[in-house]
């Protein structure tokens, strides 16, 4: 039995979509497909320099309810925060799917 008080979090899952941009090629963009209660559990930071602008790589440890197609080309958003998924793999006994995920402040 899962305990529903330790999926906290709502967020929102973003599903890549592909739109042809005219020119032969496609334009990348992410909408929403879903909203899920998930844990969020933060672990270490990593400063990094992108675009000459100083960055933080915070990763996190998120666990929902199993049952959810993912891709890594998936996100997960919680307000401005935006994870990008890394790795995932099934958790007591199939119930529940955590996810190495990292989102970046500036």
């Amino acid at each position: 039995m899962i305990d529903p008080g330790r999926l906290n979090r709502r967020l929102t899952l973003l599903a890549p979509v592909e739109t042809d941009d005219g020119q032969g090629g496609v334009v990348r963009s992410l909408v929403a497909q879903a909203v899920l209660w998930a844990s969020v559990v933060p672990l270490a930071a990593r400063e990094g320099v992108a675009a000459d602008t100083d960055r933080a790589a915070l990763r996190a440890k998120i666990t929902l309810r199993a049952g959810v197609a993912l891709s890594r080309a998936h996100r997960l958003a919680d307000g401005d925060s935006v994870y990008r998924i890394i790795a995932w793999r099934s958790r007591e006994r199939g119930a529940l799917l955590e996810i190495d995920a990292e989102t970046e402040q500036t």
